[in-house]
């Protein structure tokens, strides 16, 4: 089985991006389901249902979300969609899925979603919350979006779910990085599957108002920034019948 996971989709660029390389990237692969992190697809922070909608009918099979899931209230009601999956770790009661199955090919295929707590929210252990899941979901294949921070809270979730899971993709950082590899048990892991959005800016906005905030400290408002694009993402082969990954092909591609 054939699985791609976007990296985080980041405003109308990210979402012109994806319409213009996920049906290549489909057909030239022979891509049976597509993840795509989409918690910044609206102008950057959040997302609507509309552009939700926008992205389910390019061929995007589930969005994740992560810490923008609440910048947008008209997201509430989209939090209904199975297909859209928020970080499992939140609180009893907070409104949405932390996980889903999903039917491809007559298999299962689990999408989990956690947040790690460092310079984070302060919510409930991402590690828990995985043990908890995978005794409940049973599927062929798992995989799990692991939103965090840094790096390391990225990489012990990797080696903590080796053997239990198909792949674990690492997002929030926006910035790919290239440590991709099959773990000894079987799991496919990258510890940042990266963006897709603008190229030219400070992980998605305006260059010149992150090196303002930086200089004076200031918040400052962000905006997207413009000019060329990227596409991120992370390619898995997986043997369907064991649940394990075969291979990971990090994507990346500039787009004009």
């Amino acid at each position: 089985m054939k699985i791609l996971f976007i990296g985080d989709i980041f405003g109308k660029l990210g979402r012109n991006i994806t319409a213009r390389t996920l049906p290549r990237l489909r057909r030239e692969e022979k891509i049976d389901f597509v993840v795509a992190n989409g918690e910044n697809a609206s102008h950057g922070a959040g997302i609507l249902p509309d552009h939700a909608r926008e992205l389910f009918a390019l061929g995007v099979d589930v969005l994740t979300l992560g810490n923008h899931t609440w910048d947008k209230r008209e997201t509430l009601p989209l939090l209904a969609d199975p297909r859209v999956i928020r970080p499992a770790n939140y609180p009893p009661g907070v409104p949405g899925h932390g996980s889903g199955v999903f039917d491809v090919g007559g298999r299962k295929v689990s999408v989990i979603q956690l947040m790690g707590r460092h310079h984070l929210a302060e919510i409930d252990c991402p590690f828990r919350a995985a043990d908890a899941l995978l005794r409940e979901l049973k599927a062929d294949v798992t995989l799990v979006d692991m939103h965090a921070e840094t790096t390391s809270e990225r990489q012990a979730m990797g080696w903590y779910l080796d053997g239990r899971v198909s792949a674990v993709f690492g997002t929030h950082t926006h910035v790919q990085t290239a440590d991709e590899r099959v773990l000894p048990g079987g799991a496919a892991f990258i510890s940042d599957a990266g963006m897709t959005g603008p190229r030219d800016g400070v992980i998605g906005v305006r260059r010149e108002e992150a090196i303002q905030r930086f200089m004076t400290g200031l918040k400052v408002r962000y905006e997207p920034a413009e000019g060329a694009g990227q596409f991120c993402a992370a390619l898995v082969d997986v043997d369907e019948t064991a649940g394990k990954a075969r291979g990971i092909k990090r994507i990346f591609e500039v787009v004009a």
